[in-house]
């Protein structure tokens, strides 16, 4: 199912994006990071279109990791948003902002640039700090973006992640705990990506009482699986992204190594994706 955003207000597109939540019944998200591939997976059948950071940051020239700025960022995600029919959700790292009231102003940002969900991480990247924020820390961060959305009026649907797992620093426990601090700070679901494991994703489907996301690649059980286990979103983060860059590097160098062209076998033809830029 796709929804055509054009003639809805912010709001509308905040609770589209929001009732496509459900357990059991997921919402799968083929990350995309610029215009093309967003085009791409609406083409492909997508309910919605989310950014991931990492491949936003490495097509703008920067790595992962609070390393892009606020502006870059997400004036990428406007041209996103304005070229897609499709609820938009910026994966806004840990907030592009040193404190509560700096993450308030980059939602206050996203909503500008057209997205109606965010995904905001409690990893910490900065020297000296251990590999996540204090909890009562990351739950004022939480506590601020849900304010600034109130504020505006969208119920921006605010997609708190718990990087427990892809960090190694806790358990199911640990990550309950902190699950629970962010529902209550006003996140409207739990992200917690680095584990596919079915039994640790059924607990925390289980023990989490909001919408649970959880990041799949090569290995991951299918989507039917963790439909079952109670899983309410889907998404492939870098993966994707990580894959087209690893088919440029093959090509590139079988181009250079033995002049041959056979890693460009199968492409989208170019008239199919001028049509598809060129369409809206």
């Amino acid at each position: 199912m796709t929804t055509d955003d054009t003639t809805r207000t912010p709001h509308d597109r905040a609770v589209a994006f929001r009732a496509l939540h459900v357990p059991g019944r997921p919402l799968v998200l083929p990350n995309a990071w610029d215009l093309a591939s967003a085009r791409i997976v609406a083409d492909a059948g997508a309910a919605a279109v989310a950014t991931t950071s990492a491949g936003l940051a490495w097509a703008l020239g920067a790595a992962d990791g609070d390393r892009l700025g606020r502006d870059a960022a997400l004036g990428a995600v406007a041209v996103i948003a304005a070229g897609v029919r499709l609820p938009v959700s910026a994966d806004i790292e840990s907030g592009y902002a040193r404190d509560p009231e700096g993450v308030a102003d980059t939602v206050r940002a996203v909503l500008a640039a057209g997205a109606v969900g965010v995904n905001i991480e409690d990893a910490s990247h900065e020297p000296g700090r251990g590999p996540l924020r204090p909890l009562t820390e990351q739950a004022e961060r939480i506590a601020a973006a849900r304010g600034a959305a109130d504020a505006a009026g969208v119920p921006l649907f605010v997609n708190a992640r718990v990087d427990t797992f892809l960090r190694g620093a806790g358990g199911v426990d640990d990550t309950l705990e902190r699950a629970a601090a962010y529902l209550a700070a006003g996140a409207d679901g739990i992200f917690v990506p680095g584990t596919v494991d079915p039994g640790t994703v059924k607990l925390l489907a289980d023990g989490v009482d909001a919408p649970l996301n959880v990041l799949v690649g090569p290995g991951a059980p299918p989507v039917s699986e963790l439909a079952a286990l109670g899983v309410a979103r889907v998404s492939a983060g870098s993966a994707i992204a990580q894959a087209t860059h690893a088919l440029i590097r093959r090509a590139a160098r079988e181009l250079l190594g033995t002049g041959t062209y056979d890693t460009l076998t199968g492409g989208t033809g170019y008239a199919e994706l001028n049509a598809l830029l060129g369409s809206q």
